[in-house]
């Protein structure tokens, strides 16, 4: 059995490392050795959810997880309803810790986005707590939590309209204190779909011609604002949200195929391009969102 050792921080920052490994596991059966994660975020547990589902997919078997041994780690996960989407996916080592009743913290919980009641759900569940998130936590205007539902609909959508193919979503606030002073809101979508070069190719790909690729797919929706409509005015879905994000100070960031574009805030030292990355299927997003406080 292969063994994949994650990262002690599966979050954000290392999630990419997490879809290299599996883009690059041999044939066969894969351990994904979590014993030594001490910290997770949405975008690292649906990171680990699609390296997970690719092997499986891919190699006809189930790979197997070993949890965190850490206490806290397991129980957090439990609570933001991990481990629901980990028995599809997962043999998991043994029983994990159920969810406690009465959970409030959690803004959204681990979601699989399937169909388009999923993505209302979603949105509904989301504005009815991030009122509280937005203007009390990030001490954002309330203006903000419309921005904020019509955001989380637009990359739900984007798996059901580019993807063709069920992901997930999550978001969680988190107090970054030592990192940045101040609480921050993580979001995180993930599809194995076709990705951006794929949604795009038809309606797009004869101009680039041979620059045609992962990275000018992502910076043509990103930047440019293409999508895989004719018509002028329909999907710019990625490249608004983009321009919101910016208002808010806030970094987003899109992995697709062999490439992940970002556009980052000087508080973030992410670089904004990043090519020659192992080919992963789909296209994987997360939004990080500071207090309002970072804008001065």
């Amino acid at each position: 059995m292969n063994v994949l050792a994650l990262p002690s921080s599966l979050d954000h920052r290392s999630v990419d490392d997490v879809l290299d490994a599996a883009a690059r596991a041999p044939d066969g059966r894969i351990l994904f050795d979590a014993r030594h994660v001490r910290w997770v975020d949405p975008a690292g547990m649906l990171g680990l959810l699609s390296g997970g589902r690719f092997l499986r997919d891919r190699n006809g078997v189930a790979p197997r997880l070993q949890l965190p041994e850490h206490a806290d780690v397991p129980g957090y996960m439990a609570r933001m309803g991990f481990f629901r989407a980990a028995e599809e996916v997962f043999e998991l080592d043994q029983r994990p810790p159920r969810r406690a009743k009465g959970d409030t913290d959690v803004l959204l919980e681990v979601t699989p986005i399937t169909t388009n009641s999923d993505v209302h759900e979603v949105v509904d569940r989301v504005q009815r707590s991030a009122g509280t998130i937005l203007t009390r936590t990030l001490h954002y205007p309330m203006t903000a939590v419309v921005q904020f539902s019509v955001i989380l609909s637009e990359v739900c959508q984007n798996i059901l309209e580019h993807a063709e193919a069920p992901g997930w979503v999550s978001a969680q606030a988190y107090n970054w204190q030592k990192r940045l002073g101040r609480h921050v809101l993580i979001v995180a979508v993930s599809d194995l779909g076709r990705g951006f070069r794929g949604s795009l190719a038809d309606e797009h790909s004869a101009r680039f011609g041979d620059r045609w690729g992962d990275a000018t797919a992502l910076e043509a929706a990103f930047i440019h604002g293409l999508t895989r409509f004719p018509d002028t005015g329909r999907g710019q879905g990625i490249q608004q949200m983009r321009k919101q994000v910016r208002k808010w100070n806030g970094a987003i960031a899109i992995r697709s195929g062999t490439a992940r574009i970002a556009d980052v805030p000087d508080w973030d030292d992410s670089p904004p391009l990043r090519e020659g990355m192992a080919s992963f299927p789909g296209a994987h997003i997360h939004l990080l969102l500071p207090g309002m406080d970072a804008h001065g």
